[in-house]
């Protein structure tokens, strides 16, 4: 195991220690929409560690600077926001290095598009092979007050509709990934879920469906990754039967104006390019492409 380096002296790639954690999050601040999935996990470090946070820090430095940074969790997430293409080469060229020494333990990697790709590039055929590579995924926000009118039935879930909301967020996620992120009670998936609820950070529509008038969560959203002023929206899903009632207009105009208010000014998310039924949804309420995403799933 490398051990947690100061950047004394240092260029290259480390492993960042606790005290390093308010430089990373000066980094993430270059680009708060893009790096919003790692500065969250930081902002959690800041307050409780590195380790309690649930992963590991990477850095790379030139001549005692912080220049780039990786969060290396479930998820690697690399942020290499505004330097140039010489500078951001060398990072993703050092970072490729330090994953090849340390293995791979994350499930994806994801994150600003030239950087998860330029990293992928490099560690290629030293890591497993990937399952699949979305390579254009529009990075979209919202800053103003939706276009279209919210859904005044979206709300947040509450804990004791966790037993509806496990199964929607499942079978997004089936559909989504392509396998079922389900391991039984208490189980990482299970207790991210649960999470969410609790901290208000999950928001469905509930109505009753079928013959015996069962409740069922037919719109779901989360908000799990939030830092820099930026929430970043996961996991939309209508649930097919109720797909073609524009739910996901009106609900994600729901999420957004709650999210605004009550977490966050500026909205973020990002799709996978080629659903454009989605894509002209959310632009329909508001929402304009800054950047793009890619995800490499393993």
């Amino acid at each position: 195991m490398v051990p947690p380096a100061t950047l004394s002296g240092r260029t290259g790639a480390l492993v960042l220690g606790d005290a390093d954690v308010p430089a990373a999050l000066g980094v993430c601040a270059t680009d708060a929409v893009g790096s919003v999935l790692a500065a969250s996990r930081l902002e959690q470090a800041a307050s409780g560690g590195v380790r309690r946070a649930g992963g590991e820090l990477w850095g790379y430095a030139e001549d005692d600077v912080l220049l780039a940074v990786c969060w290396v969790g479930a998820n690697l997430v690399p942020v290499v926001g505004g330097l140039d293409a010489d500078v951001t080469s060398r990072a993703l060229s050092a970072f490729a290095e330090l994953g090849r020494a340390r293995g791979r333990r994350c499930s994806s990697i994801v994150g600003p598009a030239d950087a998860v790709l330029g990293l992928w590039s490099r560690l290629r055929g030293a890591w497993p092979v990937e399952r699949e590579v979305r390579s254009h995924q529009p990075s979209m926000v919202l800053d103003t007050d939706p276009l279209v009118t919210p859904d005044a039935r979206v709300r947040r879930s509450r804990p004791d509709e966790y037993d509806i909301v496990l199964p929607a967020c499942v079978r997004m996620f089936t559909e989504e990934v392509g396998y079922s992120p389900a391991s039984g009670p208490g189980g990482p998936y299970e207790l991210r879920v649960r999470r969410l609820v609790e901290d208000g950070r999950s928001f469905v529509l509930v109505d009753r469906v079928g013959g015996l008038r069962r409740p069922r969560v037919v719109f779901k959203a989360e908000v799990p990754a939030v830092a820099g002023g930026v929430a970043q929206v996961q996991g939309v899903w209508v649930d097919p039967e109720r797909r073609g009632e524009r739910l996901s207009e009106s609900g994600m105009a729901a999420v957004a104006q709650a999210t605004r208010a009550e977490i966050a000014p500026v909205v973020s998310l990002y799709v996978n390019g080629y659903n454009t039924r989605a894509v002209r949804a959310y632009e329909a309420v508001g929402f304009r492409e800054v950047g793009a995403y890619a995800t490499v799933l393993f």
